[in-house]
């Protein structure tokens, strides 16, 4: 899938971080959610997964964005 194809939630100009390697939540073509931030190491996922730090302000945009 390309980043074309993604609808970015959050980070679109509304906050402190706008550019493309900022946290960020888009949502898939398919309703998948995607996010995006700081790889974290707490400890190692299954194989195939990843994990990703984000702060709560960037999430709480995605809510707002999704009408949650």
């Amino acid at each position: 899938m390309a980043r074309e194809e993604l609808t970015r939630l959050t980070g679109n100009g509304n906050g402190t971080c706008g550019e493309e390697d900022c946290p960020n939540v888009y949502v898939s073509p398919t309703g998948s959610i995607i996010v995006q931030g700081e790889v974290c190491t707490t400890f190692q996922p299954p194989a195939g997964e990843g994990l990703v730090e984000i702060p709560g302000a960037v999430l709480r945009e995605a809510f707002r964005a999704l009408g949650w």
